[in-house]
């Protein structure tokens, strides 16, 4: 249940004004203040392999990386930094490097001699994720607390003796077994885990410090960020950190950019947000150019004034879906409980009629001319009345050509019409009508839509930005499946690869999809090592994760059950586990539709 006195600390959701925040140093790159939002990724190479790591690092810097992180998972490998660290600068990049650490306090305290930041994850930093079952009195969580204190403040103390950066950096995956049996599995337990972090670094009088709250799943990642930003806020104006987005385990190709786009550029729009890393299953390298994408509509622009003086129709650190009445248009249920319909216009469905039958879960539902869609002006009072005043539920829409933010529009739409009106969303005011750059439609649609939908409003979609009928549907459908939205195909949860990875994730993605891609609604998690994998997992219903040099364990939910698995086997063998609980189909016979 949502702390309602936070609600007044909520970004304004209808117009943009950049979150405020103390810089934070991070070598000679600031972050947050009036610097950019600062682009970084994650070297893939063995923190051993000196001469690897360079060359990814120089690879990601001549790509415009300005922060690069390199794992750290033992002190022996954090010792090799300082040969990383001085190679790199010998050859002349300036780029600050950062070491992840999971699970080993020493490896932070060495790693911090040689990098200019630290990342730590409160959730494993100390603790050891066990799932236990336990009720802790308070006694014994301050016990536990006490515990974080001895480990967590030498650490504190080093950085700031070398005036290093860190980041507290919670994932949804990796919360310790206190915060899950304090707070739960939640957005809520997410904040507390990095406050209690940040409160011993105050003690201390250690500010140089961003937080993040990371999450596969896009509305758990928005929640938990503007619950963080609205707690800080309310702790005082010297609380005034940066923050760092991301998605965790987004995937590869279009899915992973949708989902990431879903995650950080809704926060961006509102205002919140001073670093970014898209995570893709994919060379760190093409993860620069979508990153750069998001943050560049942000970059240089400046602050709004609220087109009107609105409140919130529903609660922004929680995800429920805007009740509406059910209508039924063109042979299709829309609103309610019913699953978000894709629509497209005449022209477009014309396009593609010939092969309709044939397009499988990429064809269009409905068409907009045909669909009696109300287009008003949310600004027009008058026009909102008229609809709110009419005996039938009515499905409204924001009207083309209209000089106000997408996202912004939607909102103010929500919150005057009456819940029972089911509303269409566009991702754009001005349909396009020529060939454009996919990826920027994609991202674009990702965002906006994704926004609205992980606010709970919206009962259908149309893709506009895209002209091509059948890159539009398939947008639409991949919006509607990043989101959570509308499961129609396989879903997989990929995280991106690092030194920690104990097989080769872009391959092994790539074969899993190859063999399980026709599973309908079937979630699979394909994670690298353990840092993640069991609680990221929590979602999905089979899990494949690296156990050891090539061996993999399989899971179910976050149950581990088969171990050890030589990874030439794996697949074979998580495809005999999918069949043992009832999920396995046979691959349908025949080649898809191109669309």
């Amino acid at each position: 249940m949502t702390d309602h006195s936070l609600l007044r600390y909520c970004p304004d959701l209808l117009a943009y004004t950049r979150r405020q925040t103390r810089e934070v140093m991070v070598g000679d790159v600031g972050i947050g203040g009036s610097n950019p939002i600062r682009i970084q990724s994650m070297i893939t190479a063995d923190t051993r392999d000196t001469p690897a790591c360079v060359k990814e690092v120089l690879d990601l810097a001549e790509a415009g990386c300005e922060i690069v992180r390199i794992t750290a998972q033992t002190k022996v490998y954090a010792a090799n930094l300082e040969n990383i660290a001085r190679e790199v600068r010998a050859a002349g990049c300036t780029v600050p490097l950062v070491a992840d650490i999971h699970f080993k306090p020493d490896a932070a305290l060495e790693a911090a001699k040689w990098v200019e930041k630290v990342r730590v994850n409160p959730g494993n930093y100390v603790d050891k994720k066990k799932f236990e079952v336990r009720e802790y009195t308070d006694d014994q969580y301050a016990d536990e607390l006490e515990r974080i204190r001895d480990q967590f403040v030498p650490l504190v103390e080093l950085c700031k003796e070398l005036g290093r950066a860190m980041r507290i950096g919670t994932n949804h995956g990796s919360l310790s077994d206190r915060i899950m049996n304090r707070y739960g599995d939640t957005p809520l337990g997410m904040c507390e885990s990095a406050l209690e972090f940040a409160r011993l670094a105050r003690e201390h009088d250690y500010h140089n410090f961003v937080f993040s709250m990371k999450a596969s799943n896009p509305k758990v990642m928005i929640e938990a960020y503007r619950l963080l930003v609205a707690r800080l806020d309310q702790e005082g104006e010297d609380w005034n950190y940066p923050i760092h987005l991301g998605v965790t385990e987004a995937g590869d190709g279009e899915d992973g950019r949708i989902k990431s786009a879903i995650g950080i550029g809704s926060l961006l729009g509102d205002g919140i947000g001073d670093t970014i890393r898209v995570s893709l299953t994919e060379d760190p390298v093409f993860e620069i150019p979508v990153a750069k994408a998001l943050a560049d509509p942000f970059q240089t622009k400046e602050d709004e004034v609220s087109p009107a003086s609105l409140a919130p129709t529903y609660d922004p650190f929680s995800y429920e879906r805007r009740s509406s009445e059910t209508l039924e248009v063109m042979g299709h249920q829309l609103g309610g409980e019913q699953p978000i319909r894709v629509f497209t216009s005449q022209e477009k469905w014309n396009a593609v009629a010939h092969k309709i039958e044939k397009m499988g879960d990429f064809k269009p539902e409905i068409v907009v001319e045909k669909s009696g869609v109300i287009e008003v002006d949310p600004r027009d009072g008058a026009a909102i009345s008229e609809i709110n005043q009419s005996t039938d539920a009515k499905l409204v829409t924001v009207k083309d050509g209209l000089d106000i933010p997408v996202v912004a529009a939607f909102r103010m739409l929500a919150f005057q019409i009456d819940p029972r009106h089911p509303i269409l969303l566009k991702d754009t005011l001005e349909p396009v009508t020529g060939v454009g750059d996919f990826q920027e439609a994609l991202l674009i649609g990702a965002r906006r839509i994704g926004a609205l939908i992980c606010d709970g409003i919206g009962d259908a979609i149309v893709v506009q930005s895209e002209a091509a009928p059948g890159q539009s549907l398939r947008l639409s459908y991949n919006i509607l499946q990043s989101a959570g939205a509308r499961i129609f195909k396989t879903d997989y949860v990929a995280c991106p690869s690092c030194g920690r990875t104990l097989f080769n994730l872009q391959t092994t993605t790539q074969k899993i999809r190859e063999a399980t891609g026709h599973l309908k609604g079937v979630r699979i998690a394909v994670m690298g090592c353990i840092v993640n994998g069991p609680g990221e997992m929590a979602d999905a219903d089979f899990g494949y994760v690296g156990g050891a040099p090539g061996k993999i364990n399989l899971y179910v939910g976050k149950q581990a059950v088969k171990f050890n698995i030589p990874e030439a086997e794996a697949v074979d063998r998580l495809i005999d586990l999918i069949s043992e609980h009832g999920k396995w189909v046979d691959a349908p016979e025949g080649e898809p539709v191109e669309i």
